[in-house]
């Protein structure tokens, strides 16, 4: 059994990465409470959904500009201290964010200003981060040290809107967001204990991070067919097959169970990612990772097919009662879904980061962020507009068969990513 959980090798052996592990583990736990806290604020203030989904594009903008500025940055500034000043500005945001709850504030628009410099200022530090890990830990380790941070990740993404709700409930919104605050102090001190992280000798970079800076990231992804797919195929996924758009009416109209149901079904991918992470020891020592990515993304596809299945066969009859049996295959198939999603990344990003030269990894991370958060959106508006048509159950089977189709089309026509070797990594 050893061999099969999580392999906490990097955590040993690199004390520098350890307390960033444990750094941004505490803090994206408290990010999470922010993310529920400031949805329900925003609709107690304005009784509107519309609205929420407006704060959703204050985050999603900027993520968007800076992910790929930010990225630019990084590589022509010590990623440390780029990091660590995003940090402070985000930091900043989530203790403008507590004043203005423990005040009572009811503007909209404080909301989205605040959440917008938070979300701008993580798509600075994200890349800058994530190309400081390479040089903390031997290629090998890369894989392991992704899937701890899959782990991490899974942890907050669970256990955080559950505490941040039942903070919003049992207290107030400025309490949320003190804890958030004090929890984000942990990457604070994780960054400032970090090495410098000055950026390596290049004989291509230009002398200021710039738009022809981001270009060249561009410009150099194009010409790098392994790593141009590691976008090309979680792209195909999210577009095609990004389920969370249906949950609310898997729980109305197929299931039973109202908002119970949507947040089991919400809580299920989380918990086959936190999964994976935990059972990943064998995954670290795979050599032929882009194989491993082709044959996770076609059980995401086909565990997405499923879950439409289910709601197919139990039909729209708005049960007054749960329907447990359809629940629990469709919650089984979201797991192996969250697990699938989760081994995908961890290849990945492994393979964006061994493979990338190190003049180069910030702006592909940054592209990486820009991916990672615009692919779902784009997958959600269009499987909500094929569930008006041919609804949720059908719109989940065709997405996903999609999926399959086309992430194989990609594969036949690059075989240099099905034959991709860890031992040999090559953009």
């Amino acid at each position: 059994m050893r061999s099969f959980v999580v392999d906490t090798t990097p955590l040993r052996v690199s004390p520098a990465y350890r307390r960033l592990w444990w750094g941004l583990s505490i803090s994206n736990l408290g990010a999470q409470l922010t993310v529920v806290a400031v949805g329900l604020q925003v609709y107690d203030i304005t009784g509107s959904t519309a609205s929420v989904g407006v704060l959703g594009l204050c985050a999603l903008v900027p993520l968007i500009f800076f992910g790929l500025y930010g990225g630019a940055i990084s590589d022509h500034h010590d990623r440390r201290r780029v990091a660590l000043v995003a940090s402070v500005v985000a930091w900043a945001a989530t203790i403008g964010l507590a004043v203005q709850g423990w005040l009572g504030n009811s503007e909209v628009w404080v909301l989205f200003a605040l959440t917008a410099v938070q979300s701008g200022a993580f798509a600075v530090n994200s890349p800058a981060r994530s190309a400081i890990i390479p040089r903390l830990l031997e290629p090998s380790l890369l894989p392991a040290a992704n899937a701890l941070q899959t782990l991490g990740f899974s942890v907050a993404f669970t256990v955080g809107p559950l505490l941040g709700a039942a903070l919003v409930a049992a207290f107030d919104y400025g309490v949320a967001y003190t804890l958030d605050a004090l929890l984000f102090t942990a990457a604070l001190a994780a960054l400032f204990r970090l090495p410098p992280q000055p950026p390596e000798p290049s004989d291509t970079r230009r002398e200021r991070a710039g738009l022809a800076s981001v270009v060249d990231g561009f410009r150099y992804l194009g010409t790098q067919r392994n790593v141009r797919m590691t976008f090309a195929v979680d792209l195909v996924a999210m577009i095609t097959s990004s389920p969370r758009v249906l949950f609310p009416a898997v729980g109305m109209v197929y299931l039973g169970g109202g908002a119970t149901t949507t947040g089991v079904l919400v809580a299920a991918t989380a918990v086959g990612v936190g999964l994976a992470g935990l059972f990943s020891g064998g995954l670290t020592r795979i050599r032929w990772q882009g194989r491993i990515i082709a044959i996770a993304i076609t059980a995401w596809g086909l565990a997405i097919a499923a879950f439409g299945l289910t709601l197919v066969v139990a039909g729209r009859t708005h049960p007054d009662q749960v329907v447990w049996l359809a629940l629990v295959i469709a919650v089984l198939m979201l797991v192996v879904a969250g697990a699938s999603d989760a081994i995908s990344s961890v290849f990945r990003q492994t393979i964006l980061q061994t493979a990338t030269p190190d003049d180069m990894r910030g702006r592909l991370q940054g592209v990486f962020i820009v991916v990672v958060a615009g692919g779902p959106r784009l997958g959600e508006a269009l499987l909500g507009g094929a569930a008006s048509k041919v609804g949720e159950g059908w719109a989940a089977v065709i997405g996903g068969s999609l999926c399959v189709v086309l992430l194989w089309l990609l594969v036949r026509t690059q075989r240099s990513f099905w034959n991709y070797d860890a031992r040999h990594p090559v953009p």
